[in-house]
């Protein structure tokens, strides 16, 4: 057993009781600002494209390295919090944060653009980090209820940071929507270091341990591994839909604006705030059922928009469909490898998350890759096959435990 392992059998210090008062409404609104810096761009995608004059697949590059950075900080920064306090963490992660978002207004290219993007993702971690320290502060008989909290701003904050990024840059321009970020990540920095109590660290051990950990529990549980494909294929869909939405939406026959493609995310928000639902009904019928409730809906959202491309009703009903369905499909699966390895319960969750994010990276690069070969009809497509692929991969582990 490496000393990672020893350690988190052990006890770790208890919280102070003034530590434990810590409310879940300051965290949740953390939680949701940190991850909403990596979608930002998805928004003002076509006025990005505007700008630098390039071809819609290369400004796809801004959210596919954004994601792609978000990935690294998932499994290089995230892992930090068992190991060191998290107040210091998120104070520090959110101040560079801010930094990096004035680099991406003040881009003179696009490659400049990106490089900060890249960044931008990678400190975007920083949402995670509030809710290990949720579980941690909360009192035992409130916990469910403080963790529920902290997830509804974190989706919150995925799924609204477009409609506020597409309204700002409707009015503003593109680069006053990572002005206006980095502003809110400054203040986001000051009131973790003054509010937030100092925990001691969950365990002790070496970074590299920790770091070695995560691919010993994969290899271990096949669960996990078929979790995460699963989770990879249905979250390539949201890739998918949401860089090219912006695009599809400012090219005839809508010719909106960003500010428009923003509110669709309304729509997104309300789907995935549904999402809990399922945990219930993975209690009564089994996760694997709910899982694969999830990805028909994905399908059936998808199938929807390939038969009405045109149709305003048709996007905005399937965004909040398939966004449901991708989210209850997470709900289901962290209901399902949390019971793998009680005591590695954060490790396994940053891997199902990463796993989630590497499908919205892959799914970002061929939605926008679709949609300059295809058209609007071509991201529908992806988001149907994403679907199919998850449902699949889930049935045919049918037989295994």
């Amino acid at each position: 057993m490496s000393t990672i392992d020893r350690a988190a059998h052990s006890s770790a210090p208890p919280a102070r009781d003034g530590a434990r008062s810590v409310a879940a409404l300051p965290l949740a609104i953390g939680a949701g600002l940190g991850v909403a810096n990596v979608y930002y761009s998805q928004p003002v995608l076509h006025l990005v494209q505007q700008a630098f004059d390039v071809r819609p697949e290369i400004a796809g590059w801004l959210p596919t390295g954004t994601q792609l950075g978000y990935v690294a900080g998932l499994l290089l920064l995230a892992p930090l919090g068992d190991i060191i306090d998290r107040r210091r963490l998120i104070a520090a992660k959110a101040l560079l944060l801010a930094l990096a978002l004035v680099a991406s207004a003040l881009a003179p290219g696009l490659p400049a653009l990106i490089a900060a993007g890249i960044v931008v993702g990678l400190l975007g971690s920083v949402g995670q980090d509030f809710v290990p320290l949720a579980v941690q502060l909360a009192p035992e008989a409130r916990r469910g209820r403080v963790v529920g909290t902290v997830m509804a701003g974190f989706l919150i904050g995925i799924l609204c940071s477009r409609t506020l990024g597409g309204l700002v840059a409707q009015w503003l321009g593109w680069r006053a929507v990572f002005a206006l970020a980095a502003a809110l990540m400054a203040l986001t920095s000051l009131a973790a270091w003054r509010g937030l109590p100092r925990v001691p660290p969950a365990v002790t051990g070496r970074y590299t341990e920790l770091l070695r950990g995560l691919g010993q529990l994969m290899r271990q549980h096949h669960t996990l591994r078929v979790a995460m494909t699963t989770q990879a294929l249905l979250a390539s869909s949201l890739g998918a839909f949401w860089s090219t939405l912006a695009l599809a939406l400012a090219a005839p026959p809508f010719d909106l604006g960003a500010g428009p493609a923003g509110l669709f995310g309304l729509a997104g928000a309300a789907g995935a705030l549904a999402a809990p639902l399922f945990g219930q009904f993975a209690d009564r019928s089994g996760p694997r059922l709910a899982i694969r409730t999830g990805c028909a809906l994905v399908i059936a959202a998808f199938a929807l928009m390939l038969a009405a491309p045109t149709s305003l009703i048709a996007i905005g009903c399937g965004a909040a469909l398939f966004d449901l369905g991708v989210m209850a499909s997470m709900i289901s699966h962290q209901t399902l490898i949390h019971g793998l390895d009680a005591a590695a319960r954060s490790r396994l969750n940053g891997l199902i998350v990463t796993a989630a994010m590497v499908g919205v990276a892959c799914g970002t690069a061929l939605g926008t890759w679709s949609f300059a070969q295809f058209g609007w009809r071509g991201v529908c497509t992806v988001g149907v096959l994403a679907g199919a692929s998850a449902l699949a991969r889930s049935l045919a582990d049918r037989s295994r435990t």
